[in-house]
């Protein structure tokens, strides 16, 4: 056995499964393996993914329809709530959303998989529940580790029989471990590692990030309200904070349904001026998709931008170069305005983060999160950007939610990972 690499399982589903496994891909025998399109797969097993992606984000991007988006939203992200976490109770009990994956997984969904990987046995790794699902109830012969993606799970992450589980989770946080305790799961098999972010944007011993977080602080306290008051703190962590000598960098991401990239354009027309005139760069992150891209060029067009250095589109059709690019991008980011997905996680880089609307029950918890560390805020009315953001600059609360999350959000999520799946060799 090579005791030094795992299976890493995914999903192309939008991009959290998958960013959440391209920081680990070092670590991997055969890259990223898709349960919903692994070289094995059936055909109709195929088609039971993507019918089920194609309703997801059609239904995420109808949300926009006054009233009747709405509801039809609602319905759907009623099968996948998160329960209020008080009172602590039991909260074991299968819900419709899981017994629904749970007979796909009985139908034969990963069968054809798990036998494949069975036949070498490594550690599996997954960061789509589902794909656990399988791999236990098809007897996968090694270690099942299950990476959880958000600040808070629905009671489908948990196993249907979660006393009698093998599966270990591997937490971002406290609130998941705690949640899962609630779903049934045994303290034993439960391990808070940390979200798994991009080793390109840390470095050895942190020393990017370390270098990345002086020059951002600067960037983000013009004035020096906030690095004067905490000095001292600032330079025991850091170097020595840099003043602002270049123009602040904004990064808008929209999600892997391309909802929400109105909100890009609005923000590149209201600062239009500013990013002419050098003081803001602006990068509209349009992921994979082909249609988003399409959109913010023609915005940037538009608006007589598309020569203009101080825009930047941030596309490619694989995702796994995106996920390249976007993570080159951010090293250079002051603050990312996205909604609360997976990358609320990236705040852990000393990233600030402005909040779009979230969509749907556990983007809802990541805000919460996001707020409880004071490393986020609600973006007011986008018209009015060009007002807001350079009052946040000016009075420091934006270089003080990047110290809090470089503190207190977490990035050393990938060793702590591999850590505790290797310590078992």
């Amino acid at each position: 056995m090579d005791n030094k690499k795992i299976y890493l399982v995914a999903a192309d589903m939008g991009y959290g499964h998958q960013r959440a496994a391209y920081p680990l891909l070092s670590l991997s025998r055969n890259g990223i393996i898709n349960l919903n399109d692994y070289p094995e797969i059936d055909n109709w097993e195929k088609s039971y993914w993507l019918n089920s992606q194609k309703s997801y984000e059609k239904i995420s991007y109808f949300k926009r329809v006054p009233v009747l988006g709405e509801l039809v939203f609602r319905t759907m992200d009623y099968f996948q709530k998160i329960d209020a976490f008080y009172p602590r109770r039991d909260l074991s009990k299968s819900t419709l959303q899981q017994k629904l994956f749970f007979q796909a997984v009985k139908k034969g969904v990963g069968k054809k998989l798990i036998e494949s990987l069975n036949k070498e046995v490594l550690p599996l790794v997954t960061t789509f529940f589902v794909a656990a699902y399988c791999a236990e109830y098809y007897n996968y012969q090694g270690l099942i580790y299950c990476v959880v993606c958000d600040a808070d799970i629905s009671r489908a992450w948990a196993p249907i029989n979660p006393q009698s589980s093998r599966i270990i989770y591997l937490c971002p946080n406290e609130r998941v471990g705690e949640r899962l305790k609630e779903y049934g799961v045994s303290s034993n098999k439960i391990r808070i590692t940390g979200f798994p972010l991009p080793i390109d944007n840390l470095g050895p011993d942190d020393s990017l990030l370390k270098n990345d977080m002086a020059i951002r602080l600067g960037g983000l306290d013009p004035r020096g309200v906030f690095c004067y008051k905490y000095k001292s703190l600032l330079t025991s962590l850091f170097p020595e904070i840099q003043p602002a000598y270049r123009p602040l960098e904004l990064t808008f991401a929209v999600g892997g349904a391309g909802a929400q990239r109105e909100i890009g354009a609005l923000i590149l027309r209201r600062l239009e001026a500013s990013i002419k005139s050098g003081k803001i760069k602006f990068n509209l992150v349009a992921g994979s998709r082909a249609d988003v891209n399409e959109y913010f060029k023609k915005a940037v067009l538009n608006l007589g931008l598309n020569d203009n250095d101080n825009v930047r589109i941030i596309y490619h059709p694989q995702k796994m170069e995106y996920f390249r690019l976007f993570n080159l991008c951010l090293r250079k980011t002051d603050i990312l305005w996205t909604k609360p997905s997976e990358l609320s996680f990236y705040t852990g880089l000393g990233l600030p983060i402005i909040m779009s609307e979230p969509v749907g029950a556990q983007e809802k918890f990541n805000r919460e999160w996001l707020l409880s560390i004071g490393a986020a805020f609600d973006e007011i009315n986008p018209e009015f950007v060009n007002e807001w953001l350079f009052d946040w600059l000016d009075d420091g609360r934006l270089a003080r939610a990047s110290l809090n999350a470089y503190l207190h959000a977490g990035h050393q999520g990938v060793k702590n990972i591999e850590k505790e799946i290797f310590s078992n060799f």
